[in-house]
């Protein structure tokens, strides 16, 4: 307050100077009374200016005096408190205000960064955007029904390339409350569609949807419909070099990727230990296109399953154990679904199924799945076919084709970023159901009787967003025309998740 009023008298005498030296000028009348208004109003400004500046002092004053009591009532040193080496506890105290301050200002800075980089949807609800960008290269020493993700091996030379095909993009939803339950969707997809266009070592490829989900989660009841792998087989091995077609495919390992609904039911009998009940229908798609007799096997649109007009059904029981962040389970299970070829005879697809994920140790588990059953090259067995038939002397042969595997693994997860793997799967059909139809030429699917794949990998994680791998495969593929085939698959890859 005493530096503002000399301040104000100050500006006062200066006004007056001005208006006694513009007074003494030559002026009119009127100028010199226009010129005193003006100073009157200057004057009036001042005093103004003056009181707010009056005001002001009170109310730092006031502000001071605020602070100084929040600092005792903190222990914090004040203006004039002793120095910081006398009151250690005051200073580890404001250390850990001012680092609090400091990961606020961080959390708030990233919540803007996300908020920005959000994605919007018309719902207005929350979606993700994930996926992996992954690169794989890949030595087979034989030759191999797909270079970049072989399944089987036929005869002749081996290839060396590489491929960004397997790269999968995926979306995440979460929805509204329907009926007392949570609403959530997914969607992957990744660009191994089509044919190469320049060989194997292609890496552009087409957009292929891969699996899809959408579910609503009450407590211990789930309603869902998906394009995935049969609730039959719940698990898969572990691969990033066998990624477009999951690892041991068409040797073992129930993968193929179907439309169904369903719902499954968690009925907890100990708190430690809950059985799983679950049904859905299925759509079956038919297995891939087999090399033989293509004059006599008309492409056709709908599936041998859509043509019968039923949907496939399947059911799976499960006891589930809980640990750590792994679930112990054992399973089983059943499918069955009709099927009506085009102008052929009617046939029945049906598996019985067996699965378990079971920790051994802490960082030891083992994997795996069984199957027995007939017709199933929908379900991504069977040596890629359901039946099998030849046209002689004007009459048609058919059979169906029983079929049986399984496969399994052991996992050593170190920790959290180096983790091993091996795994071993077989598929097998009955030679002598095959041989009177086989066809002569090269190997080929038609005349595949059993598949079998070994694999070993190790795959490491220096961070969440950083992943590499290198593997090792054998397949051995048997035909019934000619001797087994055989190759040694060696991969590499590196991805990069979002």
């Amino acid at each position: 307050m005493k530096k503002c009023l000399p301040r104000a008298a100050t500006a006062r005498t200066a006004v007056a100077v001005v208006a006694a030296i513009l007074s003494s000028l030559p002026h009119s009348a009127r100028a010199q009374e226009s010129v005193a208004e003006k100073i009157e109003q200057l004057d009036g400004l001042m005093i103004r200016v003056q009181a707010q500046l009056e005001q002001s002092e009170h109310e730092l004053k006031d502000i001071q005096q605020q602070l100084s009591a929040l600092r005792g009532q903190a222990g914090l040193p004040g203006k004039n408190a002793p120095d910081a080496a006398a009151n250690p506890a005051a200073t580890q105290l404001a250390a850990a205000v001012e680092e609090l301050r400091e990961k606020q200002d961080m959390q708030e800075s990233q919540v803007a960064a996300q908020e920005q980089a959000k994605v919007g949807s018309e719902s207005r609800y929350p979606v993700t955007l994930s996926g992996m960008i992954l690169f794989n290269g890949f030595m087979n020493t034989h030759a191999v029904d797909a270079a970049p993700a072989p399944t089987i091996a036929l005869s002749g030379p081996g290839t060396t390339g590489a491929s960004l095909r397997q790269s999968v993009l995926g979306i995440d939803a979460s929805g509204p409350h329907v009926f007392g339950s949570q609403s959530h969707a997914d969607l992957r997809i990744d660009f191994d569609g089509g044919q190469p266009d320049s060989g194997y070592t292609d890496v552009v490829g087409s957009v292929r949807l891969r699996t899809a989900h959408a579910e609503l989660d009450w407590q211990h009841t789930k309603a869902f419909f998906s394009l995935d792998r049969p609730i039959l087989s719940p698990d898969a091995p572990t691969s990033l070099t066998a990624v477009a077609e999951p690892a041991l495919a068409w040797s073992g390992n129930l993968w193929a990727w179907n439309p169904q609904a369903g719902v499954s039911e968690e009925l907890p009998i100990h708190r430690a230990a809950s059985i799983e009940m679950q049904a859905a229908l299925i759509d079956v798609a038919n297995p891939p296109s087999t090399i033989s007799n293509a004059a006599t096997l008309p492409l056709i649109a709908p599936s041998t399953a859509e043509l019968s007009r039923w949907p496939g059904v399947e059911a799976r029981l499960s006891l589930l154990h809980p640990i750590a962040d792994s679930a112990t389970h054992f399973g089983v299970g059943g499918f069955f679904a009709p099927h009506r070829t085009a102008g052929g005879p009617d046939f029945k697809s049906w598996a019985g199924t067996a699965d378990f994920h079971l920790p051994v140790f802490s960082h030891f588990e083992l994997v795996g799945s069984a199957y027995r059953g007939q017709a199933l090259g929908g379900l991504g067995a069977g040596a890629y076919k359901d039946s099998v038939y030849s046209v002689y002397d004007g009459e048609t042969y058919f059979r169906t084709l029983d079929d049986m595997g399984g496969w399994m693994q052991a996992k050593q997860k170190i920790n959290q970023r180096l983790e091993f793997n091996e795994a071993f799967g077989i598929d097998d059909v009955p030679a002598y159901q095959l041989r009177p139809y086989a066809i002569a030429g090269p190997s080929s699917y038609y005349d595949l009787a059993r598949n079998r794949t070994f694999t070993s990998n190790v795959i490491f994680r220096p961070s969440a967003y950083l992943v590499y791998s290198i593997e090792y495969r054998r397949i051995e593929s048997s035909y019934v025309n000619s001797p087994t085939a055989w190759s040694d698959v060696i991969g590499i890859a590196a991805g990069y998740r979002f």
